[in-house]
């Protein structure tokens, strides 16, 4: 009976929670619209008569985390970048090599695990090329990706790592060369713009009043939205091996870590 009191306050707060946050944010403090930043923002996402205002992109989401407040983005990035290399230093030195093969779950879920990672990686790849156009982008692809790690050490064991030749380093070369990639995109336009003498600005994706440089918003009348493509592949490619490192830590035995610490403490 417990329990399913609990699950009933559980969902009565959040209805209540929900419509209190609805319901003042329709009304507004003072009488004011507070949802204007929200319209202005749906109203730009893809304009192309306001040249200056647009992302050139029909995916509001996608707009806003990289276009509209793309510095906050970055720095979440960032962020993230510091979690996994603590999650490294903690593990430093720790090798796949003691791990031992391990026997895995049953052929039948081994087979269809077989089955599901290429649909899974393709999945992936998808939401990352298409977060410019639909709902997704280069987080959530990078997520869908790393499942792929979780189903690797599960069914397969930590030792299918090791069998297909993925490592931590590889893992760690593939997650900067995505950060690089954004890196690249961020400052492309402050490069140009010391080059060239004309006007630009950090992270900048479209015309602004007083910069007419752009990157490219279509490639033969494909849609690219600008940075926004290269943006959400460059962090598909960091956010995925990312999590691809910390599920790989995982995964490890303890009396793996445990041994290798014990070294760590003897020096």
């Amino acid at each position: 009976m417990r329990k399913y009191l609990v699950l009933a306050s559980i969902v009565l707060t959040t209805a209540v929670v929900a419509y209190v946050t609805t319901y003042l944010g329709a009304l507004g403090p003072l009488g004011l619209d507070t949802r204007y930043l929200a319209k202005l923002f749906l109203a730009n996402t893809y304009n192309p008569a306001h040249r200056e205002l647009t992302a050139m992109s029909p995916e509001a989401v996608t707009s806003i985390v990289w276009d509209f407040r793309g510095i906050d983005t970055l720095y979440e990035t960032v962020v993230f970048y510091m979690a996994i290399i603590a999650a490294l230093a903690i593990y430093r030195g720790v090798s796949y090599s003691n791990v031992r093969r391990g026997s895995g779950l049953s052929l039948i879920v081994k087979v269809v695990t077989k089955l599901l990672i290429p649909i899974n990686i393709a999945v992936a790849v998808s939401i990352a090329a298409h977060g410019h156009l639909t709902p997704g982008g280069g987080f959530q692809a990078g997520a869908a990706l790393a499942v792929v790690s979780v189903l690797l050490a599960v069914v397969y064991s930590a030792h299918s790592f090791v069998e297909l030749g993925v490592n931590l380093s590889r893992a760690v070369a593939l997650r900067s060369a995505g950060l690089l990639a954004i890196a690249l995109v961020v400052f492309t336009p402050i490069v140009i713009s010391a080059l060239t003498g004309t006007q630009a600005y950090l992270m900048q994706n479209y015309v602004k009043v007083d910069s007419a440089f752009s990157f490219p918003a279509h490639v033969q009348s494909q849609l690219i939205s600008g940075t926004l493509i290269w943006f959400n592949l460059a962090e598909f490619l960091a956010v995925s091996f990312g999590f691809f490192i910390i599920f790989m830590l995982l995964s490890l035995r303890e009396e793996v870590v445990r041994e290798w610490v014990g070294k760590e403490d003897e020096h």
